[in-house]
């Protein structure tokens, strides 16, 4: 095999990942790295650019498919040492081979795995690598990534670092919100006119319902897939309502939860639980559902830059969206350990995002407005009541310009700026 099939790499086109460095650190201790995240947002550029000695394989590639599904043992001992595999998902029974070779030889850095599936939601494949593998997820590109930034405001505002500062303010002027999120963060789209951008967007969508569906789940009806995606692009950032959705599709309950849980492994939606303790038994325990990526969501539901002031409350959604999506990225190269919920009690007090580490609580209110007042703060003030010392602060992010005191000294409006600023 030859080195032939590496993806053409485009330098003008390339963004540097800020989870480059946790993946040159798995490298060095452990045997199989594997790099999970939706297609099209990097997963093979990343893997060629950090590891541009190894032979990349990838198993869209027929024959390379076709024999790694049916010898693949023999398939593996016709690679060197040190691999990439593209794709890997496609090929399950190449998992138990990888297995075999890394028990016999358990140096470092041997295989260097990429799937655009989640092979922990995968039981077959995430039990033949259990203790050999580690997994780390690629997000399609943040704002920071987009922007050249190191993306550390989450690190820095759970350290402590994060002050009120009034950088000043001019007269209005337009958002800069509507072009980044529709743009999304696939980098396809990001490269093309908002236009073309949603044109590309719902071909891609569509692509990956008639391809690699069959890679996770056996489906009837791939179109049923495509009428949910655009339902939930409708009700992002809301409460989810498996009824309200089988009854739109006319289809029984049981069928809208197992195409939901595909699109999760997919990395197109994901579920936000509920945060809640034994003492607040007033506590929702619905999960919010999120589109992953802002602007496949905004294609499926026709937004445009034109509709910012008239379609707020859809836009408003979207925003939570795609603020959420931000920080669990963010996340995934500086707190790996951190886990994210939402918050809604009974009396309709609700925080969009709540974060964890132990019984450490964070809160995060989002707003779409460009001012900000201490009335922003309730959802807040609720969660500080229930988890008492162990709430650490609270941040409404709101589009303004001047990091500003809430109050309570533990709460701050922060402009949804800082994400890629900082």
């Amino acid at each position: 095999m030859s080195q032939e099939n590496l993806p053409a790499l485009q330098p003008e086109l390339y963004f540097e990942r800020s989870l480059q460095t946790k993946i040159a650190e798995a490298l060095k201790d452990t045997p199989v790295v594997c790099l999970l995240g939706p297609r099209q947002c990097g997963k093979s550029t990343l893997a060629a650019r950090m590891e541009p000695s190894r032979l990349l394989v990838s198993l869209d590639d027929a024959v390379y498919y076709k024999l790694a599904q049916e010898d693949p043992q023999g398939f593996l001992a016709e690679l060197p040492d040190e691999v990439t595999i593209d794709e890997v998902q496609r090929a399950p029974g190449l998992t138990l081979a990888i297995k075999r070779s890394v028990d016999h030889d358990r140096r470092p850095g041997r295989y260097l795995l990429t799937g655009s599936a989640n092979l922990l939601q995968l039981p077959t494949l995430a039990d033949s690598l259990a203790g050999r593998m580690e997994t780390l997820q690629l997000h399609p590109l943040t704002e920071s990534e987009k922007s050249g930034a190191q993306g550390r405001f989450l690190q820095q505002w759970l350290a402590g670092d994060l002050r009120p500062k009034l950088a000043g303010s001019g007269p209005p002027v337009p958002s800069a919100l509507p072009a980044r999120l529709l743009s999304g963060g696939y980098p396809e789209a990001c490269r093309r006119s908002p236009l073309r951008a949603q044109d590309w967007l719902r071909q891609y969508l569509q692509s990956i319902i008639e391809r690699d569906i069959q890679d996770v789940a056996r489906v009837k009806d791939a179109t049923d897939l495509s009428k949910l995606m655009e339902l939930l692009a409708e009700r992002s950032a809301t409460l989810l309502n498996i009824s309200e959705l089988a009854n739109a599709l006319k289809r029984a309950r049981i069928t809208v939860e197992n195409h939901l849980a595909i699109l999760e492994k997919l990395f197109l939606v994901r579920q936000l639980p509920a945060w809640h303790q034994n003492a607040t038994k007033r506590a929702v325990k619905t999960p919010k559902v999120h589109l992953c990526d802002s602007g496949l969501a905004a294609a499926l539901m026709h937004l445009e830059a034109e509709d910012w002031l008239t379609e707020r409350p859809r836009f408003g959604r979207l925003l939570e969206s795609f603020i959420v999506q931000q920080l669990i990225a963010q996340a995934g190269w500086s707190h790996s350990s951190l886990r994210f919920w939402h918050y809604r009690d009974k009396d309709k007090n609700e925080v969009d995002c709540v974060i964890t580490r132990g019984n450490k609580v964070w809160g995060v209110e989002i707003k779409l407005s460009q001012s900000v007042s201490q009335t922003d703060t309730k959802g807040l003030q609720r969660l500080a009541e229930y988890t008492k010392d162990n709430f650490q602060s609270g941040i409404v992010f709101y589009d303004g310009e001047n990091i500003l005191p809430l109050g309570d000294s533990r709460f701050l409006a922060v402009p949804i700026a800082k994400l890629w600023e900082l």
